[in-house]
């Protein structure tokens, strides 16, 4: 007596629509009909530059695994190891020339091994997935999906001897398309105490049982993905197929580094036999850092060690430095020949494949990755300096911390790289005193990235042992956090100068995340509550309000009882590098005065009363009280002076009517 189960190894892509036949234009643009396409191809041993530029730019990169990922056909090897290999290699044949329909060889084989549960187990533990490896594909796939490129496995094999391979691979195992055994349970074996459950069948709504599988799939990905670009990789007629049906492959490259079949390369855009060929075609990326003070240099350790080892970044790195003399010389001269950076971040050394460039213009040239890490009031016109000197193709992230107020309001670095280059850019915000992040350090960051691909991509350029980062997609709460803990910053600075005591400090910290998160959620909507709780938040947060420049400047500031300028203190505690926090905390005070939010936002409001000498240090105590009061609104001392809080004498009133100079 047998009763039939279904058992489910994992999550499916299902039910999709196939994807509209537009969204395939890529290869129609590039090649002719199919038809005219085989009668006339010539084999493609060397890949031509449009075949070049289909694979370098993939989204998704399909793989065949018997005989192309992995080294042999699984169930012909189950075959064996069952004692049945020559009779079910026969049929398998059959299909890989043609001349068997797919559903037909499938149930053949299956008659003829008879697995059992126990016997897939015990082939599966006699061969590892390591040793099932076609040679060179782990390195290949690997510097995939380091670049963000999605990779599936299309086979017309069985889940459950793939998965080891994608478990190995790293491939998640919903990117599997794979047939599925359909098991059976007897207990007519009166020797056991439990059912004998074996394989009886296949599940025949999986698209790889049958022609037509492999586009089918295809087209599933698009669906669920977005996707344009897909490149199918493989060594048979059935992977073949995946180009010759609308929605499919854009591409199609042949593998024969296994099984060589005249057809498959007669017919493939482009052959290989080596998975090293389709390594090597990998673009290299083009690195470019704006800015060199204490974090950009500090950085730089892990870009150049990353842009040195990894294949997917150009060697050289180029750092736009600001020309400035340096002991009776130039200070790109000295970067380049110490390797570090000696006037903002001394004895820390980075690569000798960095290299200092004076000219902003020559060092964003052909960049593919541009890193900006320059003081925040900057960036309007550096932007705009480049602004025809970029590819339109680049990819951007942002170090920097700081708002900046435009006619339509505040604007994040991240927005404005956006809207004057045209280029996306990503953040990088993190707990990163520069000084800290040495080698055999312990350090790590948020990456904010809206594309998933670029994420990956900046993951790869700044992780290291001693600086590891993590992907979120909120850019906005990540970016408008590392700016706004600067605010904080200052007010424990006030605290500790004041010496007002840990209960106080602790109080602000506090007031302050709260405020973060309330501000940043009042400016974006589509901020997350729990970004705060990243690097990017509560870490930068306690770590800025304990040891960075904003918090030494502005205890300096209250234990001197403002006797000194923030403008004289940043020149004599900083060398030259600039605070942030008194700056942010008048462009957040104009944002709040606009709105009338001052009452909302009462430790916000206190710090840029402080700031502006409407109150003294030790009055960060009594925050809540200052924001109450109409004096915390009043344009007192200096506005227009040459502190590093000069707004240019730009007010509420005016970023409420649009009517402000960016």
């Amino acid at each position: 007596m047998f009763r039939r189960m279904f058992v489910q190894t994992g999550a499916r892509l299902g039910g999709a629509a196939p994807f509209a036949a537009q969204q395939s234009y890529h290869r129609r643009v590039i090649f002719s009909s199919l038809s005219t396409k085989v009668k006339t191809r010539i084999p493609a041993l060397q890949a031509s530059s449009q075949i070049l530029k289909l694979w370098q730019q993939a989204e998704v990169v399909c793989f065949d695994v018997d005989c192309t990922v992995a080294k042999r056909d699984a169930l012909n090897d189950l075959a064996q190891f069952l004692g049945k290999g020559d009779e079910v290699k026969a049929v398998t044949a059959a299909v890989s020339n043609g001349t068997m329909a797919i559903e037909d060889a499938l149930q053949k084989r299956l008659e003829i091994m008879e697995p059992t549960v126990e016997k897939i187990s015990a082939f599966i533990k006699a061969n590892p997935a390591a040793s099932r490896l076609s040679p060179g594909i782990k390195p290949l796939i690997s510097e995939l999906q380091a670049r963000g490129v999605q990779v599936y496995l299309l086979s017309g094999g069985f889940r459950e001897l793939i998965m080891p391979i994608a478990d190995e691979l790293n491939v998640p195992r919903e990117n599997i398309f794979a047939n599925r055994f359909v098991y059976s349970a007897s207990d007519d074996d009166q020797k056991l105490s439990f059912p004998k459950i074996g394989v009886k069948g296949f599940d025949r709504n999986e698209p790889t049982s049958r022609r037509g599988g492999k586009p089918e799939a295809i087209r599933r990905i698009r669906a669920l993905q977005g996707v344009h670009t897909v490149v199918m990789v493989g060594d048979g007629i059935t992977d073949l197929e995946a180009i010759e049906e609308t929605g499919g492959a854009d591409l199609f490259i042949g593998y024969g580094g296994i099984v060589y079949r005249d057809v498959v390369k007669e017919k493939s855009d482009w052959y290989v036999t080596d998975f090293e060929e389709l390594f090597q075609a990998l673009p290299r990326l083009k690195v470019a850092m704006v800015g060199s003070g204490a974090f950009a240099s500090a950085a730089m350790q892990m870009v150049s060690l990353n842009a040195k080892k990894k294949p997917l970044f150009r060697d050289r790195v180029d750092m736009y430095v600001y020309e400035e003399e340096y002991e009776g010389g130039k200070l790109t001269d000295a970067i380049n020949k110490l390797h570090s950076n000696p006037k903002y971040l001394p004895g820390v050394k980075f690569g000798d494949n960095v290299f200092a460039n004076p000219s902003l213009e020559d060092t964003v040239k052909d960049a593919d990755l541009i890193i900006f890490c320059a003081p925040h009031q900057y960036m309007p016109r550096i932007c705009k300096q480049i602004q025809l000197k970029t590819k339109p193709t680049a990819m951007a992230i942002s170090l920097i911390k700081g708002i900046h107020i435009t006619p339509k309001g505040p604007a994040l670095m991240s927005g404005m790289v956006r809207d004057i280059l045209h280029i996306n850019c990503s953040v990088l915000m993190g707990a990163n005193l520069a000084s800290e992040i040495v080698p055999g350090g312990l350090c790590e960051a948020t990456i904010g990235s809206h594309s998933y691909t670029e994420g990956q991509i900046f993951q790869e350029l700044f992780d290291t042992s001693f600086f590891s980062t993590t992907v979120i997609s909120d850019v906005e709460g990540a970016e408008l956090a590392g700016a706004l803990k600067n605010v904080v910053a200052v007010a424990a600075g006030f605290a500790d100068g004041c010496k007002l005591g840990e209960n106080a400090k602790a109080t602000i910290l506090r007031q302050g995340l709260y405020e973060m998160k309330l501000f940043a959620k009042g400016m974006h909507s589509s901020v997350k509550d729990e970004t705060f709780f990243e690097n990017c938040g509560v870490a930068d947060l306690i770590a800025t309000c304990y040891g960075g420049r904003n918090h030494r400047v502005s205890k300096a500031y209250a234990e001197l009882n403002g006797s000194k300028t923030f403008a004289e203190l940043e020149a004599e505690l900083l060398r030259g590098q600039k605070l942030q926090g008194v700056l942010t905390s008048h462009e957040v005070r104009m944002v709040l005065e606009s709105r009338g939010w001052e009452e909302k936002y009462p430790l916000f409001t206190a710090v840029d009363a402080i700031v502006r000498r409407v109150y003294e240090p030790k009055h960060i105590a009594r925050f809540r009280e200052i924001a109450q009061s109409p004096n915390s609104r009043l344009p007192i001392m200096d506005e227009e002076d040459d502190s590093p809080g000069n707004v240019a004498g730009i007010n509420s009133q005016q970023v409420a009517a649009g009517t402000t100079k960016p």
